[in-house]
């Protein structure tokens, strides 16, 4: 009976590069779930969840079936435990869909061999979802770095902005001590060979 693919997580902060980095995977032949995404799609397809987000928001939460985003930023911003409380709702659920999908990627028909799949996410310690994970790769550069290329990506932010969402993500030496692999992206170091190389570990990890 074949193995198991392993369940490998990427994540790193706003501006990082781990969507860009994913690709590169995604090119090795290696499945890729958008967490953030899929939370999107979670939060209007799940009925469990809807259900939760309505008893949280109430009603005016959704409108004509679609969720309220703007509606609910503002809330959120304003109250951190609120945030805290959505946040305790949508990771868990996607936790699970997570677990899900990678399940089905085994059942790809003309699939080659599945040694892993990539749950991409931002939040991944911050969720606590790295605990259903064999591993995590940390997509990491210095706050700089990260701060210029979202406001040459993100037209309608500003630096303020992005500080503000740095604030609500763990502190980048933090994640370094808790993840197993580290993809340095900070505009000095060639990247590609970085993940050829992890990409080999994960093979070697998946062999034991």
């Amino acid at each position: 009976m074949r193995k198991e693919a392993l369940k490998i997580g990427i994540t790193g902060g706003i501006g990082a590069g781990k969507t860009t980095i994913c690709k590169v995977f995604a090119c090795l032949g290696i499945p890729i779930y958008e967490a953030d995404k899929e939370a999107r799609w979670l939060m209007e397809n799940d009925v469990t969840l809807i259900n939760q987000i309505k008893q949280l928001f109430g009603t005016e939460s959704y409108q004509d079936g679609k969720i309220a985003r703007e509606w609910i930023a503002k809330r959120v911003f304003e109250n951190r435990e609120l945030l805290q409380q959505l946040n305790s709702l949508v990771h868990p659920a996607v936790g699970k869909h997570y677990l899900q999908w990678h399940q089905k990627q085994h059942l790809t028909p003309n699939r080659t061999p599945l040694l892993y799949t990539l749950d991409e996410a931002a939040l991944m310690y911050e969720s606590g979802n790295y605990q259903l994970l064999d591993a995590v790769i940390l997509v990491t550069a210095p706050e700089q770095v990260r701060i210029q290329r979202v406001l040459q990506r993100d037209n309608h932010r500003t630096e303020a902005d992005i500080k503000a969402i740095m604030q609500n993500q763990q502190p980048e030496e933090e994640k370094k001590q808790k993840a197993q692999f580290i993809i340095e992206n900070n505009n000095q170091q060639l990247v590609l060979p970085q993940i050829l190389q992890v990409h080999q570990q994960i093979l070697e990890l998946y062999k034991k």
